[in-house]
């Protein structure tokens, strides 16, 4: 099992940027895919980003694509998003996730381990 830590959400206005942090320990962390997900309120948990085990192979949702970027350091166990030019409507609760595999999907089910989730806010 892995244990995942997210930091970094906050209220920003629209048009800046943050960048989420995701510290994990457990499970190696260079054998499996790690993805970012949100919920909104009232809406489920939809797909943001995911990157495979070794950070070669990103892919995002196209909600995303082209503002928000996902990385990993593998020497110190973290994933990262950074977002930029951010929108009202990217308001929610980012998870980080753990997959079973070390190829990453947009695949809901395919992650088996999450954090707490931290809030991000973005003004109009």
């Amino acid at each position: 099992q892995v244990q995942l830590v997210e930091s970094g959400g906050g209220l920003v206005q629209a048009g800046g940027s943050l960048r989420l942090s995701c510290a994990a320990s457990g499970r190696t962390f260079s054998s499996y895919a790690m993805g970012w997900f949100r919920q909104a309120p009232g809406k489920e948990r939809e797909f943001v980003a995911t990157i495979n085990w070794r950070g070669g192979s990103t892919y995002y949702a196209d909600s995303v694509k082209g503002r928000f970027t996902i990385s990993r350091d593998n020497a110190n166990n973290s994933v990262y998003l950074q977002m930029n030019s951010l929108k009202p409507e990217d308001t929610a609760v980012y998870y980080c996730a753990a997959s079973k595999y070390n190829l990453g999907r947009e695949i809901i089910d395919d992650y088996n381990s999450w954090g707490q989730g931290t809030q991000v806010t973005v003004s109009s």
